[in-house]
């Protein structure tokens, strides 16, 4: 193992002398309330600040003077993140639990770089794929890929599930302005069968093209899904098996599962071994995004990426965007005790950026174990969670104002909106900056009194204020911008890892329940009355479920015989 990699001992982290520091800090500043510190020092709100790669980030609302982030970026440097920063860019096998590189960076490294992995540069490799993306989609989108019918593909669907799916809906929903209108984006994930029902109900078969992305190509809800689309599709073109690989590619690694599907192997697009699939927009798990924006958008979106990657790689971790985020969150996860984080773009296009992050953050620090393998000692990952402004206003940012809980929140706004309509866009950036304003500062009992409230209804009234939040502010919504958003929040993550000492890299909670869920599948299906041997509360649910799917299937054959019923989707399962 590198010297980079060598993990402390979980009784570390308490004495490392910042770790300790920040403690005895923490006991001094944590009722200071932030107009104390805007009053104190009225540069406050132009020194607190960072911009690089075009993103520029307001951190001066949160409870910190100069001394805490004097204490985090020691923190930082006695935890080795530079080291860590350093290793993962050079292709060292820095997820320990896989033996994998975790080099997302590589995805979006210019042509003619070099990044090497046991001595292999891997950039090539990246942009054949990119290469061979980029002849399918000028194919596809010019309409020169046809149909079994011979008709021109216009409606795109992509199957997958977690990051095969929340990335490809989050990043067209994003870059919806700048896609082809002409085409049809669906995108099905879940197993519930109402997800695919609704998904293809108004497709004409004849012009879709299904996107499945698996990269084992084995994956239980996708490949159920794919199974799914592929009876509705034959059933649609007349039972013609040599039509699906007219109608379907694949975005995998498994040649021989495929193949088997029926998809032509050549139209087939590698994902690679050292890339987690939640940091796979950026490669051919994006193929619906290069679809829809086109491939030199795509690439466009790339170039974001890489600035951002270079900006965490190089600059000073005072003035680093992606350090200073990761290192406000360990202030309030292990310091406040805070347990969750809202994300709020004032951007309606970013309106599935908070899931998209909820699985990057907390699939990747959700983690109860050190590098080593000894428990934690203090919190990781809080819950991320959001909507877009102003809707969010209306629904649950009086919880963030009053309620008894501290929750930071991440502001994210442009300076040009997409869709220039009248006043639309000042309104909407004053009630972003209005926000953040009033949950730092609130309205005290003095101010209410003073508007002419009655006695009794003051305590209602007041705003306690000292609610924290960063203001993210970029020039418009572009592919560029988004690549250097998703970037920005991943490295962010990755500092927040190398301080609790995780792996930010593996996911091994996400198999245990699918793992179990394949046991309980026949036990749910079969004819005759299975053993049970799990815990009574289970064998008790399989028990009641089977009763309803008797009961459903004697409801549906009375059904089928009356001719009512809602409208059933063609399934070989």
């Amino acid at each position: 193992m590198a010297a980079y990699a060598q993990p402390f001992s979980h009784h570390l982290q308490e004495k490392r002398s910042a770790w300790r520091a920040l403690a005895g800090h923490y006991r001094k500043v944590r009722d200071i309330h932030l107009r104390r510190l805007f009053a104190d020092d009225p540069s406050r709100g132009q020194r607190l600040t960072a911009e690089g790669a075009g993103i520029y980030l307001d951190y001066s609302k949160n409870r910190v003077t100069d001394q805490t982030i004097k204490l985090l970026i020691q923190l930082a440097a006695e935890s080795g993140l530079q080291a860590r920063i350093d290793a993962m860019f050079r292709g060292e096998k820095i997820n320990i639990t896989e033996n994998r590189a975790a080099l997302h960076v590589a995805l979006r490294a210019p042509r003619g770089a070099s990044v090497f992995i046991d001595g292999e540069n891997v950039v090539p490799r990246v942009h054949a794929v990119l290469d061979k993306m980029t002849q399918f989609c000028n194919r596809v989108r010019r309409g020169e890929w046809k149909g079994q019918t011979g008709k021109r593909i216009r409606n795109i669907v992509n199957i997958g599930i977690g990051a095969s799916a929340l990335g490809p809906v989050m990043a067209y929903e994003a870059l919806k302005a700048y896609s082809d209108r002409t085409m049809t984006f669906r995108f099905i994930a879940n197993i519930d069968g109402s997800d695919f029902v609704e998904g293809v109900r108004d497709l004409d078969p004849s012009e879709t093209l299904f996107i499945v992305c698996s990269k084992s190509f084995t994956t239980l809800e996708t490949m159920t899904n794919a199974y799914s689309a592929r009876a509705w599709l034959l059933a649609g073109l007349g039972d013609d098996k040599g039509s699906i690989a007219q109608h379907f590619v694949a975005v995998s690694t498994n040649a021989d599962e495929v193949a088997k599907f029926g998809i032509d192997t050549t139209n087939m697009f590698g994902l690679l071994d050292w890339v987690g699939e939640r940091f796979s927009i950026d490669s051919a798990t994006g193929l619906s995004t290069m679809l829809a924006i086109g491939p030199d958008q795509f690439r466009v979106m790339l170039d974001g990426f890489h600035q951002m990657d270079m900006h965490f790689l190089a600059t000073p971790f005072e003035r680093n965007i992606p350090v200073l985020l990761g290192l406000l969150t360990v202030w309030y996860v292990n310091f406040f005790g805070v347990q969750s984080i809202a994300i709020l773009p004032y951007e309606q296009y970013l309106s599935r950026f908070p899931a998209y992050l909820q699985q990057l953050t907390m699939e990747s620090n959700g983690k109860h174990v050190t590098l080593i393998g000894t428990e934690v000692t203090q919190f990781t990952s809080p819950v991320y969670w959001g909507e877009p402004g102003t809707n969010g206003q209306y629904s649950f940012y009086q919880f963030i104002h009053q309620g008894t809980g501290l929750i930071p929140c991440d502001f994210l706004a442009f300076g040009k909106s997409l869709n220039p309509i009248g006043r639309h866009h000042d309104m909407l950036l004053a009630n972003a900056f209005a926000q953040a304003g009033v949950l730092a500062f609130g309205k005290s009992a003095e101010e209410v009194r003073a508007d002419g409230a009655p006695d009794w209804l003051v305590p209602h009234r007041v705003c306690d204020g000292n609610r924290p939040s960063n203001m993210i502010l970029a020039d418009q919504l572009s592919p560029a911008t988004l690549g250097k958003l998703l970037a920005l929040y991943e490295h962010s993550v990755f500092t927040q890892g190398v301080i609790w000492n995780i792996n930010s890299f593996d996911q091994w909670g996400v198999d245990l329940g699918s793992d179990l869920a394949q046991q309980i599948i026949p036990e749910l299906e079969g004819t005759e009355e299975p053993v049970l041997e799990h815990d009574s509360s289970t064998n008790a649910l399989i028990r009641r479920y089977r009763e309803f799917r008797k009961n459903g299937t004697r409801a549906a054959e009375q059904s089928t015989v009356l001719g009512v019923g809602p409208r059933k989707c063609v399934s070989p399962l």
